[in-house]
C-alpha cells in the first residue's frame, strides 16, 4: 500500500467527515458513514491488480462525490428532515418613560420622536446554513472519527485515577558528607649519623682517582649486541687490511641482508658510505691533475695513477663502512 494512495484515501475521507458535519449528521452516523466508506475502499484495493494513486482515484470516482456520499446517507437515516427545534426568543429593552421637560426647553429643543418598538425575533422553521470553516480554520481540538483508537480511554493520555508519580525517599535525601579519615601520624625519620667529613672527602677523592685510571671496557647498554653486524664489520676490516674482495663482499652483504637496519641504512652502509669515499678518491686525482695537491699526474700516465689509487680507496671504503656498522650496531633499541 502505497503513501500517495493512503493520502488520496485520507482526503476523501476528511472531504466527507466535513461535509457530514456541515448538514448537521450525528457524530454516530458520522464516525459509521467513514468507517464503511474505509472498509469500501479497502476492499476494492485489495481486488485492483495495481495499487497506485489513480487506481484509487477511480475507485473513488465510483463510489461519488462526498456531497452526494453524505445525502444518501442522510436519505437513509431520515435526519434532516423534521422540524428544527425553536429559537429562545431575543428579550426586548423596554422603552424608557419621557421623563417631564421644562416649558422653557420646549420651544429651543425639538421633541424626540417616539422609537418604534422593536419587533420580537420569531422562530425560524428553517434551519440554520451550514458554516463554510474548514478544518485548518476551526483548528485540531477533536481528532478524527477514524483515528480514535478503541480503548476505554479514547485518545487520553493519562488513566482517571493516577496522578504524580513515583517517589523514593532515599532518592529525595541528599547525599552524606564524605568522613575525612584522619592522615596516619607520619613516622619518625629515621637518624643516620652523618659519616665524618674528613672521611667524606677521601672517598671522592679516591672516586674521581678511579675514574680517571680505570677505561670504560663496556658500552652503556650492558655488553656488546648484534654480533651479526659486528662480524660484517670484522670481515670488512680484514679484508681490507689484506686485499681479499671475497672477505670484503661478503661483509658488505651481511650489512646489506640485516634486520637489525633498516633499509635506509643499510643502503647508507652498502652503498652510501664506499660511494663517498669513492668521490673523495676522483676529487684526489683530479687535484693532482689539476697540480693542487700532491704528485703532478703527467700526461698519459692517468690510468697508473687510478691504477695505484683505487686499491687505498676501496680499503677506506670498507673501513668507513666498518666503523659506520659499529656505530650503528650499538644504538639502542
Amino acid at each position: 500500500m502505497g503513501i500517495e494512495s493512503d493520502q488520496v484515501v485520507y482526503e476523501y475521507l476528511s472531504r466527507v467527515g466535513d461535509v457530514a458535519q456541515q448538514r448537521q449528521l450525528p457524530s454516530g452516523i458520522r464516525m459509521r458513514l467513514v468507517s464503511e466508506l474505509r472498509n469500501e475502499i479497502d476492499r476494492r484495493r485489495a481486488k485492483a491488480t495495481v495499487d497506485s494513486p489513480a487506481a484509487v482515484r477511480r475507485i473513488l470516482e465510483r463510489l461519488g462525490t462526498p456531497e452526494s456520499v453524505v445525502a444518501a446517507a442522510n436519505a437513509d437515516t431520515g435526519g434532516g428532515e423534521g422540524p428544527a427545534e425553536p429559537r429562545a426568543a431575543v428579550p426586548t429593552q423596554r422603552a424608557q418613560e419621557p421623563e417631564p421637560r421644562s416649558k422653557r426647553l420646549r420651544r429651543v429643543v425639538p421633541r424626540p420622536r417616539p422609537a418604534e418598538p422593536d419587533v420580537p425575533a420569531t422562530a425560524d422553521s428553517a434551519p440554520s446554513p451550514p458554516h463554510l470553516a474548514s478544518t485548518e480554520e476551526l483548528g485540531s481540538g477533536q481528532p478524527d472519527w477514524w483515528r480514535v483508537e478503541s480503548s476505554p480511554f479514547g485518545s487520553a493520555d493519562s488513566v482517571p485515577g493516577f496522578t504524580g508519580g513515583i517517589e523514593i525517599p532515599e532518592l529525595l535525601k541528599p547525599p552524606p558528607p564524605e568522613k575525612d579519615e584522619p592522615d596516619p601520624k607520619p613516622a619518625a625519620p629515621a637518624v643516620v649519623p652523618a659519616p665524618p667529613v674528613e672521611a667524606a672527602e677521601a672517598d671522592v677523592a679516591a672516586g674521581k682517582k678511579a675514574r680517571r685510571f680505570v677505561p670504560r671496557l663496556r658500552p652503556v647498554g650492558g655488553g656488546w649486541t648484534n654480533p651479526l653486524l659486528l662480524l660484517a664489520a670484522a670481515l670488512l676490516v680484514a679484508g681490507a687490511a689484506i686485499g681479499n674482495l671475497v672477505m670484503l663482499g661478503l661483509g658488505w652483504l651481511i650489512a646489506y641482508l640485516s634486520r637489525r637496519l633498516s633499509p635506509t641504512e643499510s643502503k647508507w652502509a652498502v652503498l652510501g658510505v664506499p660511494g663517498l669515499v669513492a668521490t673523495a678518491g676522483i676529487v684526489w686525482l683530479w687535484g693532482r691533475t689539476e697540480g693542487r695537491w700532491g704528485t703532478p699526474i703527467a700526461d698519459g700516465r692517468m690510468n697508473d695513477a687510478v691504477a695505484e689509487t683505487w686499491p687505498w680507496v676501496l680499503r677506506g671504503a670498507a673501513i668507513a663502512s666498518a666503523l659506520y656498522l659499529v656505530w650503528r650496531s650499538q644504538r639502542p633499541r
